[in-house]
């Protein structure tokens, strides 16, 4: 609700600035060709979100997603202990976490939300989320990017051409990512986290 607010402010803000400064034609212009361009980038980014998001129904079909959730839930058994291994709780965040690591924000948020229930339905503490739950946000907001297909999509759009050749340092970045925020939340969840909080 606060962004709302935010950007609310920030148009009027540009419009007032545009008047007063005698830029209103150059602001019209503006938003014609951010208009269009947004448009052209839409259409650009489908393609590659249409292929792996059919790559991600092509691999929960074949048996791969539950290969993944199957190598990932020794480790997420470990960092999430409210859970089972087998549970349905723990196989919807390996899909999350499967699509995070393709780049796929757009698919990985509904699998986020459908974890986030499944681990809901065995939280023993009602309402306020466990130390599983809050240690599952940290893991999907740091995720490792194997393939970031949205940053490639965009690159491209921006007239890259070579719009992969940031994979490295992507790797790099997000595993630290990764490896700072759980170290993080594993130390706050040992000393008290949720549950005493």
């Amino acid at each position: 609700m606060l962004l709302s607010y935010i950007w609310v402010l920030m148009i009027v803000g540009s419009v007032i600035c545009s008047f007063i400064t005698g830029r209103s034609a150059i602001l019209a212009a503006a938003i014609t060709e951010g208009a269009d361009k947004s448009i052209s980038l839409l259409f650009s980014m489908a393609g590659v979100m249409c292929l792996w998001t059919g790559i991600m129904k092509i691999a929960d079909k074949s048996g791969i997603s539950a290969g993944i959730a199957g190598i990932l839930s020794p480790v997420l058994s470990k960092l999430m202990p409210d859970y089972a291994k087998d549970s349905s709780a723990l196989k919807a965040v390996s899909a999350n976490i499967t699509a995070n690591m393709l780049g796929l924000g757009n698919a990985a948020t509904p699998l986020g939300i459908k974890a986030m229930k499944e681990m809901q339905k065995h939280n023993r503490l009602g309402d306020k989320p466990n130390n599983s739950m809050i240690m599952f946000v940290v893991i999907n907001t740091a995720s490792v990017q194997i393939i970031p297909a949205s940053t490639a999509a965009l690159r491209k759009a921006a007239g890259s051409t070579d719009p992969y050749s940031i994979l490295p340092l992507v790797w790099i970045s997000s595993a630290l990512a990764l490896l700072a925020g759980i170290i993080v939340t594993a130390a706050l969840n040992r000393n008290g986290g949720v549950q005493n909080g």
